[in-house]
């Protein structure tokens, strides 16, 4: 039926080899990609087929196009194009979409009272409200629009039961995603270090300028403040000049993120030359991932600086208006329950882009 929730069948696992691409994989080893790559590119919000044992769970309202717009699932065949044709980056992509567990949030230490504080908040406020689900967001009841999400269990049987699957499941998916993550990080880390040469790890993103009607039509505009540049805002956890918030620590050196986004400005410029299509943290700051990734790298921080080179880890959060194209945006502005047809041609511009950017960014 149109419209149904799209589903991975169950039981299916997933393994290190499915979830990371570089470069002529067919005759390339992920050795030697990693001899000559100095780039990490995570996506961790870029699965959106659900997992068929949570079926049972998810509310009666929950629709394709709802399914696909809480994730960032543009973002995924771009840089899978750009591993295609960039030689210096890694990609490692999540398979599960974030329902399942939001990689870009702090681990909850118990689910099943994590998912439990997080309904009860929903039901205080209300179908359909606003709520705050901070801290307890992990798994969320709600999408970020508040639509319904997921059904609350009635008994401590069904908590259990849904926490559990919740559980077993992401550990066939994004567990493997986070574990290869970690793993090719360190890896990565390490082999800079000991080549003398530069290592950023990147965290990949989309949002959408606008929110969901209950009619499915993507066309209602965010509050300015939340509001993305026309292209990318890149996010090191400092301020709108890249530089420290008081005594937060940044993920990326301030002049170096002031460069990224230079590059970004005529990497892009082809698709949009407006220098304020491109700014640094705003509306956001960076999450989990590059909180992590800055906090590995960091401690790496005295070994970095002896061997001459510079580790950094950065967000890029990408309007999505702009990555799906004038097209499909149009078709999303309009009411529905299904998703449409990426453009093929606008993701390899948009993959050349990104190489163009970060090339010159070395190049600076």
């Amino acid at each position: 039926m149109t419209g149904t929730p799209l589903f991975l069948a169950a039981g299916t696992e997933f393994t290190f080899d499915d979830l990371v691409f570089h470069a002529d994989r067919d005759n390339r080893t992920l050795d030697q990609a990693l001899a000559e790559a100095d780039l990490l590119v995570s996506c961790p919000h870029s699965g959106y087929a659900i997992p068929e044992e949570v079926a049972p769970f998810l509310a009666p309202e929950f629709t394709r196009r709802l399914q696909c717009d809480f994730t960032d699932m543009s973002t995924g065949p771009i840089v899978r194009r750009w591993a295609e044709i960039d030689s210096r980056i890694v990609y490692v992509e999540n398979p599960h979409p974030r329902m399942i567990r939001d990689p870009n949030r702090a681990r909850p230490a118990d689910l099943e009272a994590s998912l439990r504080e997080a309904f009860t908040r929903v039901r205080k406020a209300g179908p359909g409200n606003a709520v705050d689900l901070t801290g307890v967001d992990a798994v969320r009841p709600v999408t970020f629009l508040f639509f319904p999400l997921l059904r609350e269990p009635t008994d401590d049987a069904g908590w259990k039961l849904l926490a559990g699957t919740f559980t077993e499941v992401a550990e066939r998916g994004l567990g493997v995603y986070e574990r290869t993550r970690d793993a090719l990080l360190t890896r990565m880390a390490e082999s800079a270090l000991t080549r003398g040469s530069d290592f950023t790890t990147l965290s990949f993103h989309d949002t959408m300028n606008h929110t969901t009607r209950h009619d499915g039509s993507v066309n209602v505009p965010r509050p300015v403040a939340d509001r993305l540049p026309d292209v990318v805002a890149l996010s090191n956890r400092g301020n709108h000049e890249g530089n420290p918030r008081g005594d937060n620590p940044v993920t990326m050196d301030p002049k170096r993120i002031r460069m990224l986004a230079q590059a970004h400005r005529k990497g892009f410029a082809d698709l949009d030359p407006n220098p304020d299509a491109v700014l640094l943290n705003q509306p956001y700051l960076g999450s989990q991932e590059i909180i992590a990734a800055g906090a590995r790298l960091g401690s790496l921080r005295p070994d970095a600086t002896a061997a001459g080179i510079v580790l950094s880890a950065v967000q890029a959060e990408f309007r999505r208006e702009f990555l799906l194209g004038d097209r499909i945006t149009a078709e999303l502005m309009e009411p529905g329950v299904d998703w449409p047809t990426a453009d093929p041609g606008r993701i390899d511009r948009l993959a050349h882009a990104c190489k163009a950017s970060w090339d010159l960014y070395r190049a600076m």
